[in-house]
């Protein structure tokens, strides 16, 4: 079990660390969270939850007008322009042990976040008080840089404050300014192996979701012993497909799945009743084999949902 609100703020109390708290209606957005706090003194702070391709974790945190270029950060990180992207919810769940919205340096008061990096824009610094959510997003507490320091040494984290809106050039003879941050302690997988994915359309055809060789799909990694495996929720451990992002693909993917357990279980020999009482018999062994598998389809489609929401957010707020 992770913090909870009230641990984190007696812990706060216990530090000696001064701020002010305001309860308020649960808030997803920055902007939804201002509507309540306008009494508070402080400056309102993003935080974001991020993930690079090697499972590596980091909390980027700034004050809510802050301009950062994600892919000009990946790249000060050293891992490509295409290096950072924004970690699923098991994740935030699992590691950070926060709800949705609720993303703070706070968070890392838990021992599962402690190979999480937190990179804090030195705007930060420069206010006399931010405001932050105390791991949950129906309260935002207000304190100063010198009070939130004083919490993150309590975790044993030494803070530093960068400029997460500078753009230097990164090169062979200009390495990466912040490869630094990069966490070498982290539990680090490695990418899921491409799979052959067959998908039955209504015309009885068959399209292949991957065309790449049998021999390199089927390939897999065998983590070190030192390396811990993180839980994947999707039964087959699938890369989600394009039908992920379009609902009528996504429901069409469980019709065919529906299909091929109905023309499996037909086939059985031990089925020998008729009429009801053999679709009754159906029904039962559908649900007992499809529940747990459509579960997690529609799992990752909401996961797929949020991320792609959040993407076209960002993308419209930039423009």
């Amino acid at each position: 079990m992770g913090y909870s609100k009230q641990q984190l703020l007696a812990l706060l109390q216990d530090l000696q660390i001064e701020f002010s708290q305001c309860e308020h209606p649960v808030v997803m957005t920055v902007e939804d969270q201002g509507k309540y706090v306008g009494s508070m003194e402080g400056r309102l702070c993003k935080n974001l939850f991020m993930k690079d391709k090697k499972h590596r974790f980091y909390i980027v945190s700034a004050l809510a007008d802050t301009k950062v270029d994600m892919k000009v950060l990946s790249q000060r990180l050293g891992l490509g322009k295409g290096g950072l992207r924004m970690a699923p919810e098991e994740a935030l769940i699992e590691i950070l042990q926060v709800p949705l919205g609720s993303v703070t340096p706070f968070a890392l008061v838990n021992e599962s976040a402690r190979d999480v990096s937190l990179l804090l824009d030195k705007g930060i610094k420069t206010q006399e008080r931010c405001i932050f959510h105390p791991l949950s997003n129906d309260m935002s507490i207000s304190l100063n840089s010198d009070g939130l320091d004083t919490f993150l040494k309590s975790t044993g984290r030494d803070p530093s404050y960068i400029d997460l809106e500078a753009n230097p050039t990164v090169g062979k003879d200009q390495p990466p300014d912040l490869a630094a941050f990069v966490p070498s302690g982290s539990t680090v997988l490695p990418d899921p192996p491409e799979q052959a994915v067959s998908v039955q359309s209504a015309s009885g055809n068959h399209d292949i979701a991957n065309s790449k060789p049998k021999a390199v799909a089927e390939k897999t990694v065998k983590p070190s012993n030192n390396v811990h495996s993180v839980t994947h929720k999707s039964a087959n451990a699938l890369k989600p497909s394009s039908c992920f992002t379009d609902a009528e693909k996504f429901v069409e993917e469980i019709m065919d799945r529906i299909s091929a357990r109905v023309l499996t279980e037909t086939k059985e020999d031990s089925i020998k009743q008729n009429g009801e009482e053999l679709g009754t018999e159906i029904a039962d062994r559908l649900r007992k084999c499809c529940c747990s598998e459509l579960k997690n389809l529609a799992t990752i489609f909401w996961n797929t949902a949020y991320t792609e929401g959040f993407h076209a957010g960002k993308a419209s707020s930039l423009r």
